[in-house]
């Protein structure tokens, strides 16, 4: 460890608000806390669980004990299938439907290029007779 660089790593008493004291290390020095670890509500035991609005009892009313709750339950009622969207299957991508809909259309500029090589003889190929 290089020499001067380091700040004093010193003994240094936690003090909270309760009256205990925790000796520790620090460069700091002395602290006083509001709580510590032997105050505090959740470590000691003594916190209160609030349960406003009565959750607990509303979801042991509906729910009541998992076992009975599935002897006693009424059949659910399967979903009636949503109506078909208007833009088409959902799962499809753009590209797709791009080439299921050039697909169906009638394609002219094609056509007529057929017909106009259908009329006029390939400058390589023999003459007809």
């Amino acid at each position: 460890m290089k020499e001067g660089i380091h700040p004093d790593y010193k003994p240094a008493k936690v003090l909270c608000a309760c009256g205990n004291e925790i000796v520790t290390r620090s460069v700091r020095g002395d602290f006083h806390v509001e709580i510590c670890a032997a105050c505090h509500p959740f470590f000691t035991g003594k916190q209160k669980i609030m349960d406003t609005a009565g959750r607990i009892e509303k979801f042991k009313n509906r729910y009541g004990n998992a076992s009975s709750a599935t002897v006693s339950a009424a059949p659910v009622k399967k979903a009636e299938p949503a109506a078909p969207s208007k833009k088409g299957n959902a799962g499809e991508n753009r590209a797709a439907k791009r080439a299921k809909a050039a697909a169906t259309k009638p394609k002219k500029a094609v056509a007529a290029a057929a017909e106009a090589s259908a009329e006029t003889p390939a400058a390589d190929a023999p003459p007809a007779e």
